[in-house]
């Protein structure tokens, strides 16, 4: 076979690889429409793909306009795969900076082509511009380092896609400097940026192809784990996260909360499901405001809350319930237009020996069912199972103690 012919197709495989990767993104894109960085990510391998072609094809043949449209095609390439990876973390450039650079580059190609012919300029503009584009990415997501593998995956492969440009530049181009485009097709920096874009450039692609089906599992978690609504965990979420912390931790120092609110059919019998649905919103989010990172929030059905507390004790458990018990009766309620006040009760008690999720929630149910039975509006704990905690005379009691 044609010795050239064997050439040119294994300098093929490069840009079908990546035409492999567009199409995977596009149909990632498919999936889940919203994400259009994956847009971003697939052009940005059609581009460079288009690119390599035009310049291992010769098309078109004037190597002037060649020059110009291979590197465009490139420079369009890396600038979409930078905005699709910052646009992925919010952190994007916007379409007038992109637009920016990508002329930047063309005229500068332009000058080093048509106004001083200087083929090693071109090649440290490019490579080198395209290494800083990607060490701006890096630098602007370090925060992907700390985060899950597949984001730390992502930004060291991103950071060491970047660096690469530079030692491999200057190794294979500076000190054998091609001349002309046969010895440069020849020429160890050729070869060498036909490897590392193989190597390296199908493992940025397959990094960030792995961290947006990771971006997909977590939204099905999401919508699995959390209650739309209320924006805390469902009951699965929540079983589910308390079950593995007594799991890991046993029968640590620990609490469970449970809240109900008072009266709530009423509510939605009066008032509507939608004024219900905005008084369980507000609820909800007064619950997240008022817990620590480490707790376990959620909303176990209907009008029923909950707030697994680690390392936490009984007592603080019940200052806690009544805090929550004050924030929700003093809440204005706008939905509700001042015609009525909001309530809830509270059943408060501590992780025992050897308690599982069914038990724990059985024993603290029994103390919300004592609340609600003896007056509503206030917290029942463990310390004394058939005292009442009643909120009211406890603040009444603080009032006074403070005034002597």
């Amino acid at each position: 076979m044609n010795g050239v012919i064997v050439k040119t197709t294994l300098q093929l495989i490069t840009p079908g690889i990546l035409f492999v990767f567009g199409v995977a993104f596009v149909c990632a894109w498919l999936v889940e429409k919203k994400r259009n960085y994956l847009l971003l990510l697939a052009s940005a391998c059609v581009l460079f793909a288009l690119g390599a072609m035009s310049q291992i094809l010769s098309l078109p043949p004037s190597v002037g306009v060649n020059a110009i449209v291979s590197g465009a095609l490139y420079t369009s390439a890396v600038i979409s795969a930078v905005e699709g990876i910052l646009v992925r973390s919010g952190r994007g450039l916007g379409p007038v900076i992109d637009m920016a650079i990508l002329a930047g580059f063309v005229c500068l190609l332009a000058y080093f082509f048509y106004v001083d012919r200087n083929l090693i300029a071109r090649v440290y503009i490019q490579n080198f511009g395209y290494g800083l584009l990607m060490l701006l990415a890096a630098g602007r997501l370090t925060a992907l380092a700390r985060g899950p593998y597949v984001d730390r995956a992502l930004f060291w492969v991103l950071l060491l896609f970047g660096l690469h440009f530079f030692p491999r530049t200057l190794l294979t181009v500076g000190f054998s400097a091609p001349i002309d485009k046969i010895t440069f097709g020849n020429s160890m920096f050729w070869q060498a940026l036909q490897l590392s874009l193989a190597v390296l450039g199908a493992g940025l692609a397959l990094a960030v192809l792995a961290a947006a089906v990771s971006d997909m599992i977590d939204d099905l978690r999401r919508e699995r784990d959390f209650d739309l609504l209320t924006g805390i965990l469902n009951r699965r979420g929540f079983q589910d996260r308390v079950s593995a912390h007594l799991l890991k931790h046993g029968s640590g120092r620990a609490a469970f909360a449970l809240c109900d609110i008072d009266n709530f059919k009423s509510i939605n019998d009066t008032l509507g499901h939608d004024v219900g649905d905005d008084v369980l919103e507000e609820v909800g989010r007064i619950m997240r405001n008022a817990s620590r990172k480490r707790d376990i929030v959620g909303r176990l059905g209907g009008e029923e809350f909950a707030v697994f507390l680690p390392d936490t004790e009984e007592q603080e458990a019940v200052d806690y319930a009544e805090r929550l018990r004050t924030a929700i009766e003093q809440n204005s309620f706008s939905v509700l237009g001042g015609a009525r006040q909001v309530t809830a009760s509270f059943g408060v008690g501590k992780l025992q020996p050897g308690d599982n999720w069914p038990s724990l929630y059985k024993r603290i149910d029994g103390r919300l069912y004592e609340a609600k039975r003896t007056g509503r509006n206030r917290t029942i704990s463990s310390a004394s199972p058939s005292a009442v905690i009643d909120a009211r005379a406890r603040a009444e009691r603080l009032r006074l103690d403070r005034a002597t």
